[in-house]
């Protein structure tokens, strides 16, 4: 009995790591295509898209270790947490109002949307809803287990689309159109002069154990992407109370962004629904004229502030924290105020959003199935 258990165990654990040599190769491979023909986001939209096609065309399972992914956005967040300072977060402070009425339109605007697409498709309206919220992928997808009459596979291929379009279209628009080229053609070498700075090893160990439990009580207490939340929270209060945060080397950006692009590449299931090719162009027409009309608020909050019109449509633009986060450091936006803009979204849609939906549509069934089965 003990014998063939331990071959099985010994089988799949080889199977395993056959999986993620594959996934490596196949993520360095996107990589490696985006530089060659300049495109952006080298390391993260390159292993998404090289996932993403390897998986439709071989029908091959790949494997990506969740500690990866979870490594992956910790050195993403403490980095976004370094671009903090007294003044950003005196700005920010004073756009919180700003922060508040661009999120509400947002959500309005998406739930037009899904009123029009849940009309035209015959989907149902907490499905086009969930399906159509500017929120993260995951989260709508366990919010939409909560809501009556809403499908998640449906939010799941919906949320997959709109997530795609935005990361591919967002960060295109940024690079090409806003962002000079001198900024462009400056920014390694701004990175290598910056990022050399490691600081001594006590105060590595010191800034190490912080993150770490910070970002320990952020998992504990399930805060949305606790991950990126974790560490960019605890490297911006030590920079804001004046402490020598080490700069991580170039290197380990880069290792981040290909282990985000990996997972997010994983996590696209295309061909998940059998009307799949009806719900598509709803799905892609909803994803531009939700980038659209945050176009349209990022050049009213360009008008109102300060601030650069790269930096106030990625602080508006649809997408996760992380790819904008990625995307406001390669054009040298404002990456604490694009941080601070996507967080309070997240935190509005996870803990405002779905009171509202629930009161409009109600709670899934399940107390009253849970009763039917006593």
């Amino acid at each position: 009995m003990m014998i063939p258990s331990i071959t099985r165990f010994m089988t799949r654990r080889k199977r395993k790591q056959v999986q993620l040599i594959e996934t490596l190769l196949c993520g360095l491979a996107g990589g490696i295509l985006f530089t060659i023909f300049h495109l952006p986001l080298i390391w993260m939209l390159g292993p998404l898209t090289a996932i993403v096609i390897w998986k439709l065309l071989s029908k091959r399972s790949l494997y990506w270790p969740d500690q990866f992914r979870n490594g992956g956005q910790m050195l993403l967040g403490y980095s976004m947490g370094l671009s903090f300072t007294n003044e950003s977060a005196r700005q920010i402070i004073n756009q919180l109002p700003s922060m508040a009425i661009v999120t509400v339109l947002m959500v309005v605007f998406a739930l037009v949307i899904a009123y029009l697409v849940s009309r035209l498709t015959g989907i149902s309206i907490p499905s086009a809803v969930m399906g159509t919220t500017p929120g993260g992928l995951s989260q709508m997808v366990m919010m939409s287990e909560e809501i009556k009459g809403a499908d998640p596979t449906i939010v799941t291929f919906m949320q997959t689309i709109r997530m795609l379009t935005v990361i591919f279209i967002v960060p295109a628009l940024s690079i090409h159109a806003f962002s000079s080229d001198e900024t462009q053609n400056s920014q390694p070498l701004i990175d290598l002069v910056v990022q050399t700075e490691y600081g001594s090893f006590s105060t590595l160990m010191t800034v190490i154990v912080i993150v770490l439990c910070i970002t320990t009580l952020a998992v504990r207490f399930k805060f949305p992407t606790p991950w990126i939340i974790g560490p960019l929270v605890s490297s911006a209060i030590l920079t804001l109370c004046g402490y020598e945060t080490p700069q991580l080397p170039p290197i380990l950006i880069v290792i981040a962004q290909l282990c985000l692009g990996i997972y997010l590449g994983l996590g696209i299931k295309i061909n998940m629904l059998r009307n799949w090719r009806k719900l598509l162009p709803f799905s892609i027409i909803s994803g531009l004229l939700i980038v659209g009309f945050a176009f349209g608020l990022a050049y009213c909050l360009h008008k109102l502030y300060p601030i650069t019109m790269t930096t106030a449509f990625l602080s508006i633009a649809p997408g996760g924290l992380p790819e904008m986060g990625v995307t406001a450091h390669t054009v040298q936006a404002d990456v604490s105020m694009v941080a601070a803009y996507q967080l309070f979204r997240v935190f509005f849609i996870l803990f405002i959003v779905p009171i509202f939906l629930r009161w409009i549509f109600g709670r899934n069934h399940v107390e009253e199935k849970s009763v039917k089965s006593l």
